[in-house]
């Protein structure tokens, strides 16, 4: 791991080193610091609230604390089976039970029996042998700047490939290729690293905590323009979630932002959804936004129901759906629900966060897999929980973001697996150094 480690962080530093002494990002950086300090220096910022405002949220342990524990991801399942208002099947009903109880499990009960040796101050001391590993934040800003260049870089190139920009023209969107949009999303794990980099700082004190939110809100606002302008939805609300976790954690945000930030989360599915049905003219402006939800969940907990049906106890692709996922496939995840449940391929379908493990290992997948999901993100939260280091809270903000987003759509997309495969590497890492096992 160090080797691949040090490889990567070398020459992504070597790349930010060349591009911050040529003209052009010499200007930029000068121009944001300019409105950094006006920012910080404004009239206007202190009528904003600071951070003792409502702060009764803060007295509940929960609210301070808790709030995204793995377990949020069961509570965001529940809203969505309880936003479908259309019945389940009996069977169905059995397999969500079996989901829940299993993830519970592994994000609960397993993580109590790793990591044992560990505490907040024997990883103040990266010398000490079996101490959670920590990893320089300049090599994470490195990684994650040039993450976030790339997938900028792809952006122009998806806009020139149509011809136009998709949020200016609805069909455009239909043309776009898969193998220039993919490296797009690489800004959402990008600016969380850059992030991750600044909450550093701020906690060593280097910047102040107004300097430390407009570099927050000019990320945020640098992914959701670049995803937006493709007039994608999804990855607008994980930047927008991913981002409030890490302010959430990183004590930079109020409970109360988090709860605000959350309701615009929600306000941005809704109003993004309604213009995209009008535009598609999928529905009439006599239907009302929440009604786009509702259909949306219906629709995604009926195919949730039919992949039951076929899936039965053990599976019927045995591996190969999670497989598709892969570059080169006939059809990807999502076009082979299509194909399952409708006999399409011509369309992509989202299955739910549960759909792929029925498919590929029935009620078993399910069981084994949401277990293992919930063990992954339990042992996040235990390692951000004993070290509060800020490329762990990073790293953590990114995989539950995509496991809540993955509610609707499912861990399907190979960017995505990517990320939970290279998190679950260093997570496995820690447990095994915690085990006195030596890391080369």
């Amino acid at each position: 791991m160090s080797l691949i480690y040090s490889i990567t962080s070398t020459i992504t530093r070597d790349i930010e080193d060349i591009l911050r002494k040529s003209f052009l990002f010499t200007l930029i950086f000068n121009i944001l610091g300019f409105f950094e300090k006006e920012w910080v220096n404004s009239y206007f910022k202190s009528l904003y609230p600071n951070e003792k405002f409502l702060s009764i949220f803060n007295k509940s342990r929960i609210l301070s604390e808790e709030i995204f524990s793995p377990l949020i991801v069961l509570v965001t399942f529940t809203l969505f089976l309880l936003l479908a208002t259309d019945p389940v099947s009996r069977d169905l009903q059995i397999v969500i039970i079996i989901a829940f109880i299993s993830f519970f499990i592994g994000s609960t009960i397993l993580p109590r029996f790793v990591l044992n040796n560990q505490n907040a101050e024997n990883n103040k001391d990266k010398d000490i042998s079996n101490s959670i590993p920590l990893f320089d934040t300049k090599d994470v800003y490195s990684i994650g700047f040039c993450l976030t260049l790339v997938g900028i870089i792809f952006l122009f190139i998806s806009i020139a490939s149509v011809g136009g920009v998709p949020l200016l023209k609805s069909s455009l969107r239909y043309s776009l290729k898969p193998i220039f949009t993919m490296p797009v999303f690489l800004v959402i794990p990008g600016i969380g690293l850059i992030a991750s980099h600044y909450l550093d700082q701020f906690k060593k004190g280097k910047i102040s905590r107004s300097q430390i939110r407009f570099r927050f809100l000019l990320l945020t606002a640098i992914g959701i323009i670049t995803v937006l302008a493709l007039e994608y939805r999804t990855p607008i609300i994980a930047i927008l979630l991913m981002m409030i976790i890490i302010g959430y954690y990183g004590k930079i945000l109020s409970v109360w932002e988090v709860i605000l930030g959350a309701l615009i989360g929600v306000c941005a599915i809704m109003g993004i959804g309604y213009l995209r049905s009008l535009n598609e003219l999928a529905i009439s402006s006599n239907t009302n936004m929440f009604s786009t939800l509702e259909s949306r969940a219906n629709f995604t907990m009926h195919v949730l129901n039919l992949l039951n049906q076929i899936s039965g106890n053990f599976g019927i692709l045995h591996g190969k759906m999670i497989a598709s996922s892969m570059p080169g496939s006939d059809l990807g995840p999502r076009m082979l629900v299509g194909k399952l449940i409708a006999w399409r391929t011509e369309v992509t379908v989202t299955p739910t966060l549960l759909g792929q493990m029925l498919v590929d290992f029935g009620k078993v997948g399910v069981a084994v897999e949401m277990c293992l999901l919930g063990f992954i993100l339990g042992t996040g939260y235990k390692i951000i929980k004993i070290t509060q280091d800020s490329f762990y809270i990073a790293v953590y903000s990114i995989i539950l973001t995509y496991s809540i987003v993955g509610v609707e759509t499912g861990i399907l997309d190979i960017q995505v697996l990517f990320y939970f495969f290279i998190i679950s590497f260093i997570y496995l890492a820690a447990i095994l150094k915690d085990k006195g096992v030596k890391i080369y």
